[in-house]
């Protein structure tokens, strides 16, 4: 485990090794919506597409689905909410919650900016 903790900042260990939470409206995918996808920020595997990003008005990013396979659920330490890892590295990507009938897939990966890096579409060239 100790390499995966190499390229992280402090804050990024906050929440990506230890479960923390970015302060709502502070992080910087929360407002973002421009094409292309969302990788993890530690190992940088695929975890979301823009096309399943909507503005939940939560604070942080909000997305109805990742890409198949690549988040596990887990039961929060706290006993009531779903936490979400990525599938490759385990880190810490924030919480899922279902019933909120925020979308038609009535599911809300809520997501610490901090945990993420985008990757813009490319633009195909005539």
């Amino acid at each position: 485990m100790k390499g995966k903790h190499k390229n992280l900042t402090e804050e990024e260990k906050k929440v990506i090794v230890y479960k923390g939470t970015e302060a709502p409206f502070t992080g910087e995918y929360d407002n973002f919506f421009k094409e292309g996808m969302y990788i993890c920020r530690r190992c940088e595997k695929p975890l979301y597409n823009s096309t399943h990003k909507f503005d939940a008005g939560c604070g942080w990013p909000s997305f109805d689905d990742e890409i198949k396979g690549a988040v596990i659920r887990y039961p929060d330490e706290d006993g009531i909410r779903t936490e979400i890892v990525c599938a490759n590295c385990k880190a810490h990507l924030g919480h899922v919650f279902t019933g909120e009938q925020a979308t038609p897939k009535d599911t809300r990966h809520c997501v610490n900016s901090i945990s993420l890096k985008f990757v813009p579409k490319k633009v195909k060239s005539l």
